[in-house]
């Protein structure tokens, strides 16, 4: 298993929130050991030269093949964290999001990998069932914009 951790420098991201319902669109995030300690929307870096929102349809068309729909004003957050002993700051731009490949909302998993050609597994969640689980909603300070 490849252990990801953070770049040295301020990252510039980009995320959509895709509801189904209640419940958010969003990837597994593990430890190196493969524990799973919370949940993050897709997304991913905004290029240089690139908008955010280019951004955004660019990542969930690489990620899910997907179209996407943007329809909410833009969230920004900065998050300093802790991953595998290395500190990250970055700079996350959030928007609702809606997948224009229907299909999707009926699956429970979606497989897919990440530009390095990582595994990564994203599912339906419930703000809710998150907090019970013990699982964190990244990036920090999501959940309590979301009202979660």
């Amino acid at each position: 298993m490849t252990v990801w951790t953070p770049a040295a420098d301020i990252r510039v991201k980009v995320i959509g929130l895709a509801w189904n319902g209640p419940r958010l669109l969003a990837a597994e995030v593990a430890t190196s050991d493969g524990t799973i300690k919370g949940v993050r929307p897709l997304g991913g870096s905004i290029h240089f030269g690139e908008t955010r929102e280019q951004a955004l349809h660019r990542e969930f068309a690489e990620e899910l093949g997907c179209p996407i729909a943007i329809g909410s004003p833009w969230r920004v957050f900065e998050n300093i964290y802790e991953h595998e002993g290395a500190i990250g700051h970055e700079i996350v731009f959030a928007a609702d999001v809606e997948l224009m490949d229907r299909s999707l909302y009926d699956l429970d998993r979606i497989a897919f990998a990440e530009d390095d050609g990582l595994a990564c597994v994203a599912r339906w969640f419930s703000l809710d069932a998150l907090a019970s689980a013990g699982l964190a909603l990244y990036p920090d300070g999501l959940r309590d914009a979301l009202g979660g």
